[in-house]
C-alpha cells in the first residue's frame, strides 16, 4: 500500500469485522441514531437507511458459550441462531433500537420467539422496536408483489414506531448509496481476482464484514480511497499458491479462512451470503421503490432457501472459480445446516465429475467452532491439489 491512511483504514475495518461495537458504530450512536439489527441478507437495508437509521447485520461474535442459546434452541440446531441469542443475552447487542427477525431457515425463524421468551426470563434485552419480516421461498410475479406489500408494511411500522417519514425519494437516495457499495465490493472482488492481489483473503473479508456494521455514510468513502491505493499497489506475495473459492453457509467471521490461508493456500473469491452473494447486481430505481427492491432482493440473493434457483447459485460458484482463477472449492456449512449440508453434497459430487477439486467441511458456528480439526482437514486436501 502507498498510502499510510490505508494501513489505519485495514485496522479500522478489521476491528469492525472482530467485534460487536467499533468506533464508527459508536459514533454514530453518540450522535443520537438509530440502530436498527437483521438477520439476513433479503433485509432491504435501503428502507432502514432511507429512515435515517443504520442497518446492522447480526452476528453471535464475541462470545464464550451458548449456555442462554442451548435453553432456548436445544442440542440440535445451527448454532449461528443460537450464538446472536447468547450476545443478546450477556448484553453485548444493548446498543439495538430495533431488530428485524426473518424466516430464514428454520432455525433462524425460531430466533423470534426464543428472543421474545428469553427477554421475559433470562434478561435477553429485546429492543422495543421488532419486527417480524416474511421473505417467500419462490419467484413469480405474485410473490414480488406480496413481497413489495411485506417491505411496504415494514417502512410503515418503522416510520410509526419512531415517527419518521420514509418518502419515495429518501428510499432512492438510499438505493444510491447502496448501490455505491455493491459497485465498491466489485472492485475490490477484482481485486483478488488478480495473479497476485493486493491484499489476502482474510483481509477482504475483514473489508466485506466492515461493511455490515458500520454506516455506509461512512463506509462508502474509505472503502473508495483504499481501494484507490490498493489499485495502484503490487502483489504482496500471493502469485503461486493455491487459491480456493469459499462457499456454503453464512461466514461471519475470519477464523476459517485464516486457517485455509495458515495452510499455505488463498482465499480468492467466495459466494458466501456475507461475501460476495450480498452484493450481486444492483438496484434499479426506475419504478416503484418497494417492488424494485422486492423483485432484487428475491432474484440476486441466490440462498438455497429459495426455490427453483439450485442452478443458478452453482453457476455463480462456477463463475468465482474461474473468474478468480481457482484451483479448487471449498464448501462449508455450520451443523445441522440441512439447507446448505444437502446442497453442498450435491455440488461436491457434480464439480468432482467434472474435474474440479472440492471438499466440504462441516463445522460450528464462532466461539464453537474446532479449527484444528478443520485446519488438518483443509490440509489434506491442498495436498491432493498439489499433487494433481
Amino acid at each position: 500500500m502507498n498510502d499510510p491512511r490505508s494501513a489505519s483504514t485495514l485496522a479500522l475495518f478489521k476491528d469492525a469485522a472482530l467485534h460487536v461495537r467499533n468506533s464508527a458504530l459508536d459514533d454514530w450512536k453518540a450522535a443520537g441514531k438509530k440502530v436498527i439489527g437483521h438477520v439476513c441478507s433479503h433485509v432491504p437495508e435501503e428502507i432502514v437507511t432511507a429512515a435515517g437509521m443504520m442497518p446492522f447485520r447480526l452476528r453471535g461474535i464475541e462470545i464464550s458459550s451458548t449456555a442462554v442459546g442451548d435453553t432456548y434452541f436445544g442440542p440440535f440446531v445451527c448454532s449461528c441462531p443460537k450464538a446472536i441469542l447468547q450476545s443478546a443475552g450477556e448484553g453485548k447487542l444493548d446498543f439495538l433500537d430495533g431488530a428485524v427477525m426473518v424466516q430464514a431457515c428454520d432455525s433462524m425463524r425460531r430466533l423470534d420467539e426464543c428472543w421474545r421468551k428469553a427477554s421475559v426470563e433470562d434478561g435477553a434485552r429485546m429492543p422495543h422496536f421488532f419486527h417480524y419480516f416474511g421473505v417467500p421461498h419462490k419467484v413469480t410475479d405474485y410473490s414480488v408483489q406480496w413481497f413489495a406489500e411485506e417491505i411496504e408494511r415494514f417502512a410503515k411500522a418503522l416510520s410509526a414506531h419512531f415517527s419518521v417519514e420514509i418518502t419515495d425519494d429518501a428510499i432512492r437516495r438510499a438505493v444510491a448509496l447502496h448501490n455505491e457499495t455493491r459497485a465498491l465490493l466489485v472492485r475490490l472482488e477484482a481485486l483478488r481476482f488478480r495473479d497476485d492481489p493486493p491484499l489476502s483473503g482474510s483481509q477482504s473479508m475483514s473489508i466485506i464484514l466492515a461493511g455490515t456494521a458500520m454506516p455506509k455514510e461512512v463506509y462508502n468513502p474509505l472503502l473508495s480511497a483504499l481501494l484507490d491505493d490498493l489499485e495502484a499497489s503490487p502483489g504482496i506475495g500471493h502469485n503461486g499458491k493455491k487459491r480456493i473459492v469459499l462457499a456454503g453457509s453464512v461466514l461471519d467471521d475470519l477464523a476459517l479462512i485464516e486457517a485455509i490461508e495458515h495452510e499455505g493456500a488463498l482465499v480468492s473469491a467466495d459466494t458466501v451470503c456475507f461475501g460476495a452473494r450480498a452484493y450481486q447486481g444492483e438496484v434499479d430505481s426506475s419504478e416503484n421503490p418497494y417492488k424494485t427492491l422486492a423483485r432484487h432482493y428475491l432474484n440476486e440473493q441466490f440462498c438455497p432457501r429459495m426455490f427453483g434457483y439450485t442452478q443458478a447459485r452453482f453457476d455463480l460458484i462456477l463463475k468465482k472459480f474461474e473468474d478468480s482463477g481457482a484451483d479448487g472449492i471449498v464448501f462449508q456449512n455450520i451443523r445441522f445446516c440441512d439447507l446448505h449440508g444437502s446442497e453442498n453434497g450435491l455440488f461436491e459430487k457434480r464439480l468432482e465429475k467434472g474435474g474440479i477439486p472440492a471438499m466440504r467441511v462441516e463445522r460450528e458456528y464462532g466461539a464453537l467452532a474446532d479449527e484444528g480439526r478443520v485446519r488438518m482437514r483443509i490440509g489434506a486436501f491442498l495436498e491432493t491439489i498439489r499433487k494433481s
